[in-house]
């Protein structure tokens, strides 16, 4: 099997004087890439404009199977003109409970339906992301034929 290495940096500065003043404004880099500005949830005093670790998790899941399901469907013949996912991730006080996909898929031709509805399972278990998570990764997927 081979191995695969990811690199990022995360860089923060400021002072961390006491818990209610210091900035949790960060940046995550990688090479050749723009930086993502990001922050902790805003419940813990982050920034509303940026990024925080959860949602960059939940984007991760979501990204991850709509990658491994195109690939899937380009395999099948299945056309796909559209997707959009609108993914929630829910969380108690010390993890996430589950994350829920709902990706709405647009394919060429109501022939392709059932085929590209079965996918998501397929992705599913193909997915890096979903793979390395100890929670359940559920999909509700919705699939409709272009106009």
């Amino acid at each position: 099997m081979a191995e695969h290495v990811y690199e990022v940096e995360v860089t923060w500065s400021g002072a961390t004087t006491d818990y209610r003043s210091y900035s949790r404004n960060h940046e995550v880099l990688a090479a050749g890439r723009p930086p993502i500005p990001a922050t902790s949830d805003p419940k813990f005093r982050g920034d509303t404009s940026r990024w925080n670790p959860e949602q960059l998790l939940v984007g991760s899941l979501s990204d991850c199977h709509m990658l491994w399901y195109l690939h899937l469907c380009a395999e099948a013949g299945v056309v796909v003109t559209g997707y959009h996912d609108t993914a929630v991730g829910v969380m108690d006080d010390q993890r996430f409970q589950h994350v829920t996909l709902r990706p709405r898929v647009t394919v060429a031709e109501a022939s392709m339906i059932d085929t590209a509805q079965r996918l998501h399972h397929d992705a599913h278990k193909r997915c890096f992301i979903a793979n390395s998570v100890n929670f359940p990764v559920e999909h509700e997927p919705t699939t409709v034929v272009a106009e």
